[in-house]
């Protein structure tokens, strides 16, 4: 599998959400939510490599990084029981 770039995760992501947690913290800390069919058939671990992977070099920049990485089936199962 090729590492996406986060420019094109963030292009082919149904939805992709940032928030800055540093205020609440000691350091530069984000709250990450992507929603990706590239996500289809991984597991979370794998999920979370492949954003790590994106955030490259920038990655080390960061003190926490929070993730929520779902399918669009598991972001769509979610918003309707949230309903």
């Amino acid at each position: 599998d090729e590492v996406p770039k986060c420019e094109e995760l963030q292009r082919g992501s149904r939805q992709f959400e940032v928030e800055d947690t540093t205020p609440s913290r000691c350091a530069l800390s984000f709250r990450l939510l992507v929603v990706a069919s590239l996500f289809r058939g991984k597991g979370l671990l794998q999920r979370h490599r492949l954003v790590n992977e994106a955030l490259g070099e920038e990655l080390g920049r960061i003190h926490a990084l929070e993730q929520r990485t779902l399918t669009p089936e598991q972001w769509a199962a979610e918003r309707s029981s949230a309903a």
